[in-house]
């Protein structure tokens, strides 16, 4: 049985990262490419510039889909359709779509729901593992990985900025999922076993909207 067409979905953070790694690892997959959307050259919610982003990819040496969504977010009968036809016009040979959600909290059904009555299979690798375990795979392999974005009505804002790690797990309040996955934190990586070297970049402060705040940088 040949291995299965998989695209990737890259918010550019230590989950989709791990998911990424996992499949190049399994001989079961073949990786033909990473998709991501974007809103006005930057991903929601990561908050990274689609600049960035392209520079991973080129990293990976895969080809990466540029998803682009309206500026006000759409609802999700727009979002999934603008997902199906970016994906649809890619140009690649699609057979699955990997995602690096962790939780079963519905999200499964939800991506399931849309993806597979477009012919392809709906895949999650982390999903239903516990946190701390895979926040410990991400460390062991060397993931590096910054807290670019906190949601400060659950996490301090002193956090972000910081480099994940031990010492920064190990000093979480209770409550704060490890990996982030209630969005408390959303991540930047830098350096992987998947990048052919390390994303350059340098950090130009922190900036504060509303309860979010966002760790700042450009590519060197």
């Amino acid at each position: 049985m040949h291995p299965l067409k998989t695209i990737v979905s890259w918010s550019s953070g230590k989950d989709s990262t791990l998911t990424l790694i996992r499949l190049l690892d399994d001989t079961r997959y073949e990786v033909v490419g990473l998709f991501t959307t974007y809103v006005e050259d930057e991903v929601p919610f990561q908050a990274t510039p689609l600049e960035v982003v392209r520079a991973q990819a080129a990293l990976t040496g895969l080809p990466l889909v540029e998803i682009p969504l309206p500026a006000v977010f759409p609802s999700n009968e727009v979002y999934q359709s603008l997902v199906i036809e970016g994906l649809s016009k890619s140009g690649l040979a699609i057979e699955a779509v990997a995602f690096g959600d962790m939780f079963c909290n519905g999200i499964a059904d939800y991506r399931r729901s849309y993806i597979e009555p477009a012919g392809w299979q709906c895949l999650f690798p982390l999903m239903g593992q516990d946190s701390r375990l895979l926040a410990d795979e991400i460390l062991q392999r060397g993931i590096k990985t910054l807290l670019t974005t906190i949601d400060t009505s659950q996490l301090d804002g002193r956090f972000c900025g910081q480099w994940y790690s031990r010492a920064l797990i190990d000093s979480l309040p209770a409550g704060v999922d490890p990996c982030g996955e209630d969005g408390e934190f959303h991540t930047l990586v830098v350096e992987a076993p998947c990048f052919q070297r390390n994303l350059a970049i340098e950090l130009t402060g922190i900036e504060r909207q509303s309860r979010f705040h966002y760790q700042r940088y450009c590519l060197v």
